[in-house]
């Protein structure tokens, strides 16, 4: 009969560590704010602009609720203090508006889209970050296609949002327009606009892969959610993002190379390449862009965009220092937007480039500052990808997966806010501020106070940095 001995020579065997109910409690509703982020315009759709307003307020108030009783560390002195000048000055502006009603309003989102970035960041390590990201992506690319299908199955015609079947006035007005069996269309998913779901499949391709590369388990499921997100992004069928995605690609061979360099010198050749590719590529896109938008089937005015910015400047050259006060997004309802420039007879909602929305609402300063703020944001997610982490002398340590997110997400915004102005709110404005933050908090992947505090709420022991 076996008899346990007083000496063993390993620990008696234990129960494997769960993560407490509380912290899964936590990572699910980081899910729940990050679906919302990408979801975007899906839940005025479903649910109407009052009940969205309600459910975006209380969420930002539970967060910060939450935020005050898990009281993550946080290294007041690396605070993103660039967004804090830009989301300042945005307030200011307030003061000074020409709409100050939809100042008000569109501030209101503002600061929620940027204490939930703030809050997620916070209270996630890098691993369990892209864990959310990823799972909240599963249910937009889910939910989308579902959508898609329903309505194509079970409806069999176009649908307006509210899930009201009727006809509309112009096709830009459905929710659906029943595309999904019809492959030479662009289908919109859940968020009813094409030029929306295509960067957030693209999104979706990139979050996917980086877990498959970091070693999730479930690889297989994995790679279906790739095909799926890549089906969508296929069918969404939107020039902006395929642009985007010609821009990931570039970003990510480039650092690739980068990190096969061991001599200081090796990057310069590496810096001038891409330099020259990136210029190269912008000059070509703007001399050949009637052939390379009419392969697209797109105008090489990028659909009346050239003269959306034209009405815009205009308006921003009477105030062009401090701006006519923030709005984003444009509100419809406000005199000096409903009817100013319109599309299809419907009000347009933004300049469809961020630089010169911003421009028109908060002035040259407040460019200035957007544009400083996303040069920090390129400049640390940069080095955050290309370098070995290291905070010793030991310069040997592996490259994580991890560290490509924040420069391929810059990568899709960037490019987005060439075309569109919804990388100043949303997922778009999310996803900077959270990564950015992040990168300043935690410049290791499970490295630092704020990624050890959260192994010891999982209950796991904390473990010494190798």
């Amino acid at each position: 009969m076996a008899v346990h001995s007083k000496h063993p020579a390993s620990a008696p065997p234990a129960a494997p560590v769960r993560e407490k109910t509380g912290h899964l409690m936590l990572r699910g509703w980081c899910i729940f704010a990050l679906f919302m982020a990408l979801s975007g315009t899906a839940w005025i759709h479903a649910f109407g602009e009052l009940t969205t307003a309600v459910i975006t307020i209380a969420g930002g108030v539970f967060s910060v609720v939450l935020w005050f009783l898990i009281r993550p560390p946080v290294q007041w002195r690396r605070l993103p203090w660039f967004v804090v000048a830009f989301v300042s000055w945005a307030t200011l502006s307030l003061l000074w508006s020409a709409w100050p009603q939809t100042t008000a309003l569109t501030l209101l989102l503002l600061w929620i889209t940027t204490i939930q970035a703030l809050f997620v960041g916070s209270v996630l390590t890098w691993r369990e970050l892209v864990r959310a990201v990823a799972s909240a992506l599963k249910w937009v690319i889910a939910l989308s296609l579902l959508f898609e299908l329903w309505v194509s199955v079970f409806v069999q015609a176009p649908i307006l949002p509210g899930f009201v079947v009727d006809k509309a006035d112009d096709p830009i007005e459905y929710w659906s327009r029943n595309n999904l069996f019809d492959w030479g269309e662009r289908i919109q998913g859940i968020m009813g606009n094409a030029n929306l779901l295509g960067p957030v499949a693209l999104l979706a391709v990139i979050v996917f892969a980086i877990r498959i590369a970091s070693g999730a388990p479930r690889r297989g499921l994995l790679w279906a959610w790739i095909a799926l997100s890549a089906y969508l992004f296929y069918r969404a069928s939107s020039a902006t993002a395929y642009v985007a995605a010609a821009g990931v690609v570039i970003v990510l061979v480039t650092v690739l190379l980068m990190r096969r360099t061991r001599k200081p010198g090796e990057r310069t050749w590496y810096y001038v390449g891409y330099a020259v590719v990136g210029i190269g590529g912008l000059t070509t896109l703007y001399l050949l862009r009637d052939t390379i938008f009419t392969a697209l089937g797109r105008n090489s005015d990028l659909t009346g965009r050239e003269a959306i910015w034209e009405d815009v400047l205009a308006r921003a050259a009477e105030r062009p220092w401090a701006g006519w006060g923030y709005a984003t997004p444009w509100a419809p309802w406000d005199p000096a937007f409903d009817g100013w420039i319109t599309d299809h007879g419907q009000t347009v909602l933004q300049a469809h480039n961020m630089w010169v929305d911003i421009r028109m609402q908060l002035g040259w300063i407040g460019v200035v500052l957007l544009g400083i703020m996303y040069l920090a944001f390129v400049w640390r997610s940069w080095f955050f990808a290309v370098d070995r982490p290291r905070w010793d002398l030991r310069d040997d340590r592996p490259y994580s997966a991890i560290t490509l997110l924040p420069t391929l997400i810059g990568a899709i915004v960037l490019v987005q806010g060439l075309a569109e102005s919804s990388p100043l709110l949303l997922w778009g404005w999310m996803f900077v501020v959270m990564l950015g933050a992040k990168i300043k908090q935690s410049p290791h992947v499970g490295v630092g106070p704020a990624e050890q505090s959260a192994a010891i709420e999982r209950g796991e022991p904390a473990k010494q940095a190798t």
